[in-house]
């Protein structure tokens, strides 16, 4: 049987090789609640694991569905370290089981997709699959606050995964996944044809700064949430939005090649920004 500890240890694993940024936003948080958001990542990872390198994804997010189902019964045997940590957090924090599902359901967005047409079509998938993580966070972080903190962590999710999309056009393209709304492309005069043969031209250009110009929105008005955060969240919080926003003048700086070019931000730049928020 693993223990508490060994459990933790396995999901710290996890945030550690796959999220450099959220490894470091959080590390600065006490044990428990440090702890508890490996757990959390863990099970956000698990999910996005399936849809993106499963053998038969869709059969395994119905799996997956159903084991969060018998978990949130008391049914499942936690022999699994994810589902371990992930059941000590739920004892030990007032946790709303509602983005656990929400999550769930983003992930089927990709598996069954619809075209994206409008902005409202794509905030509906961001919240799905980024802001969802915001909430899943917001009773561990900010114990007593979620309500209030709640529309800022939408946003900040809106803005994190707007700034994915806007990075990841090209690895996205590969796998057959268009996230840039139907109407911002065709109001810029940027086609599918264009986006296939990945032109980055002035069309592209004002279509992304257009998205760009959306995610900095949403940036600066959940960091107007920040003073509300506990003292030992601000820095976490702020941390990560800053390490994500300072993706989009990375991706300028680097002519806005998003298709055979990956933009990312160094592991000094992030440093720097964390010394900065303390």
């Amino acid at each position: 049987m693993t223990d508490l500890n060994q459990a933790y240890n396995h999901c710290r694993k996890v945030i550690e090789k796959h999220s450099k940024t959220f490894s470091k936003a959080f590390a600065m948080l006490p044990k428990q609640q440090k702890r508890a958001v490996w757990a959390i990542y863990a099970f956000c990872r698990r999910v996005d694991d399936i849809v993106d390198e499963g053998q038969n994804p869709k059969a395994e997010l119905e799996s997956f569905s159903q084991q969060f189902d018998q978990f949130m019964e008391g049914k499942l045997e936690l022999t699994d370290p994810s589902w371990l940590a992930l059941d000590d957090v739920f004892r030990h924090f007032s946790i709303d089981p509602a983005p656990y599902y929400d999550m769930i359901k983003g992930q089927r967005m990709d598996l069954y997709p619809t075209t994206i047409r409008t902005k409202e079509d794509l905030l509906d998938y961001c919240y799905h699959v980024a802001s969802t993580v915001g909430l899943m966070l917001l009773p561990v972080i900010a114990p007593g606050k979620v309500g209030a903190l709640r529309q800022g962590a939408i946003e900040l999710g809106y803005a994190m995964q707007i700034t994915n999309i806007l990075r990841d056009i090209g690895e996205d393209m590969e796998i057959d996944r268009i996230y840039l709304p139907q109407e911002v492309m065709d109001l810029h005069g940027y086609s599918f044809f264009d986006l296939k043969e990945k032109k980055v031209n002035q069309a592209f250009i004002r279509m992304w700064e257009d998205l760009a110009s959306d995610a900095e929105f949403y940036y600066d008005k959940a960091m107007k949430t920040l003073p509300d955060y506990p003292i030992y969240s601000r820095t976490p919080v702020g941390g990560a939005a800053k390490m994500y926003r300072a993706i989009l003048p990375t991706v300028r700086k680097n002519g806005y090649h998003v298709f055979n070019h990956r933009n990312y931000v160094t592991d000094q730049e992030k440093k720097q920004i964390i010394a900065d928020m303390q």
